[in-house]
């Protein structure tokens, strides 16, 4: 499953609820099914998607589960997930972050340097995280720093150091 969204609280009398997108992909919403959510407590609920709307910094879902605003409310902080299968179609060459997840990352020599650990998101562009036993390192996601994505094989190649450099790791 791949998560799309947040529920963050509800929304008019009909039990529709606001949603906080996670995703970077407009229109993410538009025609979807059925959705799961997920509960902190861990509980999962799998409903049908009544009704999608845009908002200003968001977007607004009626689930039929949902009646009433009450009933929407007991959801609040619940994940919105999809399944794998579901992404929207992507170029070759752009992955999407949790396919990159706990791939094996090298240097340009083959050399490796850990296992991205996490995809920080930050105005100007994401970082990885990159973690082995004894560091951390923070290496600039962007199409110079990446040199290959071999995703049967789990394995993440940067590019030459002229576009990061390992010393400034934590």
């Amino acid at each position: 499953m791949v998560t799309i969204g947040r529920i963050l609280k509800p929304f008019g009398v009909r039990g529709e609820v606001r949603i906080e997108s996670l995703s970077d992909v407009p229109g993410r919403f538009e025609g979807l099914e059925t959705v799961t959510l997920d509960l902190p407590d861990g509980r999962t609920l799998e409903t049908l998607v009544t009704s999608v709307r845009q908002i200003n910094h968001g977007v607004i879902l009626g689930l039929s589960a949902f009646s009433t605003p009450e009933t929407a409310a007991l959801y609040r902080g619940a994940w919105v997930k999809v399944p794998e299968n579901h992404n929207l179609p992507r170029d070759t060459d752009t992955f999407y972050q949790f396919e990159l997840i706990g791939l094996r990352v090298e240097d340009a020599e083959g050399q490796p340097l850990g296992t991205l650990e996490e995809v920080l998101e930050y105005p100007q562009h994401h970082v990885f995280v990159i973690r082995n036993e004894d560091r951390e390192i923070l290496v600039p996601a962007s199409r110079r720093t990446i040199a290959m994505v071999d995703l049967p094989h789990k394995v993440l190649r940067l590019s030459s150091r002229e576009w990061w450099d390992a010393t400034y790791a934590l």
